[in-house]
């Protein structure tokens, strides 16, 4: 028996995914590699505070958080990969402005630009013309490797690099992979035949309203908006705790993170596949927002003792994976099936927001209250959030599913939408007649694939 073509990707869409992947990976590793180096590095900068500190860490949240979600509808204008070369180019005019700064000013405004090149919304549109609506959760996928391959490479390269070429040298660095992600941009990225706007990735106005009122999404909102303020501010006061009090030279600094990153992953895989199997979502989900809170908690009682350090590194990032998988699959399924990119695109904006957040409040409790007011702080949000994760509904095992339904007339597509819903397994059905697609969420216990063939437009 043949294989099912749809069940497959092409290898014009691997060739898309990988290289869209690569793009982002370029990108996100240029803005994490500084994080583990530029508090001590800032010391040596003019007019330097504290709070400028964490200010120079964090700002580049505050401007994409602001622009990502514009960007990306300017996409569906203008095209994708104008806006891409161009968000490409913010960002190295930004690490060329962060490289040449000799006063921690300098550095804000260049890490700011490098925010404003905020392409995140325009790289997953060009992913979403560029793959079938059947492969576009594999495609997904590719991106959020890259994301997370991208921090772990950044927070081990970060003191290397500083320890070969300083802070500076990481700037021109990460200049330079800008503009090798301009090179893949116009060499490996297939242009898009055809630009449309897909309610499974993109935002769409109107629906922002709904989604912000949305009790559930907003807990997860929440979530991830506190998940990256505890990371950002962690990063403001960690490396001078490393260096002063646990006696670790920075040189070094990159062999632990190395150590705790692989472990961390090792530990949270099984238990993300409990979760998942046996319907242990939510507790094992309450688990990890608990330990986060507990990591905080060593590292304020312990922040002068390495192996303390190590240990509460270990924690918080086991609990940093567990949390950073599930949310965005907690997002996706308790979202109406074609509101999914306006939530993503909330989520995204309120975890920038949170990076921004945090790298301020670090340096300003920093300035104010020492290290131990960092932690001590990041606790108390950790307890927040356990409070407001309790009242979240348990996850049902659902996912999404895009259907072509061909043109349709108003009536039709809403008669459509009902007999969608009777299908076995379909909790949730809408029809969009301008873009011919039906987007189901199903229970994927129960759901009968092969029910859809007749409503296919081939069938009719």
């Amino acid at each position: 028996m043949k294989p099912d073509p749809t069940h497959t990707m092409t290898p014009s869409e691997r060739r898309a995914a990988g290289s869209l992947a690569l793009i982002f990976g370029f990108r996100m590793a240029g803005l994490f590699m500084i994080l583990p180096v530029f508090a001590l590095y800032a010391e040596h900068l003019e007019q330097v505070t504290p709070a400028m500190v964490g200010l120079a860490i964090g700002i580049y949240g505050l401007t994409q958080a602001l622009l990502q979600i514009p960007f990306g509808m300017i996409s569906d204008r203008v095209g994708r990969k104008p806006v891409i070369f161009a968000g490409l180019l913010l960002f190295a005019l930004g690490s060329v402005v962060a490289a040449l700064a000799e006063t921690v000013y300098g550095v804000i405004a260049g890490r700011a630009l490098q925010g404003s090149g905020a392409i995140a919304g325009a790289l997953m549109a060009t992913l979403a013309d560029l793959t079938r609506d059947e492969q576009r959760t594999k495609a997904m996928a590719f991106m959020g490797i890259s994301i997370g391959a991208s921090f772990a490479l950044a927070m081990v390269l970060g003191p290397l690099l500083n320890t070969w070429v300083g802070v500076p040298g990481i700037f021109w660095f990460t200049a330079l992979l800008a503009l090798a992600g301009v090179v893949v941009l116009f060499t490996l990225v297939p242009t898009p035949s055809r630009t449309s706007v897909h309610r499974d990735t993109e935002p769409v106005w109107g629906q922002f309203g709904s989604v912000l009122r949305d009790g559930q999404l907003l807990r997860l909102d929440f979530g991830i908006f506190s998940l990256h303020l505890m990371l950002t501010a962690i990063f403001v006061v960690l490396p001078v705790a490393l260096r002063d009090l646990a006696g670790l030279p920075v040189a070094q600094h990159g062999y632990l993170y190395l150590a705790v990153l692989t472990l961390s992953v090792a530990l949270m895989l099984p238990l993300i596949i409990v979760a998942e199997k046996k319907g242990l979502m939510k507790p094992i989900f309450i688990g990890a927002v608990a330990l986060i809170g507990v990591a905080e908690l060593v590292l304020w009682q312990w922040h002068g003792t390495l192996l303390a350090i190590g240990l509460a590194l270990l924690i918080f990032f086991t609990a940093f994976n567990v949390l950073e998988a599930s949310l965005p699959s907690l997002i996706s399924r308790k979202v109406r099936p074609d509101s999914k990119g306006t939530a993503m695109g909330v989520y995204s904006s309120s975890q920038f927001l949170g990076a921004f957040v945090g790298g301020a409040a670090g340096g300003w409790l920093h300035g104010h209250y020492g290290i131990d007011g960092v932690f001590v702080a990041g606790a108390a949000l950790a307890g927040i959030w356990l409070v407001v994760a309790l009242g979240m509904q348990p996850p049902r095992k659902l996912r999404n599913v895009l259907l072509h339904v061909g043109a349709l007339e108003p009536d039709q597509a809403h008669l459509l939408a009902g007999r969608l819903s009777q299908v076995a397994g379909v909790t949730e059905a809408v029809v969009v007649r301008e873009e011919e697609v039906a987007y189901l969420k199903v229970d994927s216990t129960c759901f009968d694939e092969a029910a859809l063939e007749q409503f296919s437009p081939v069938k009719a």
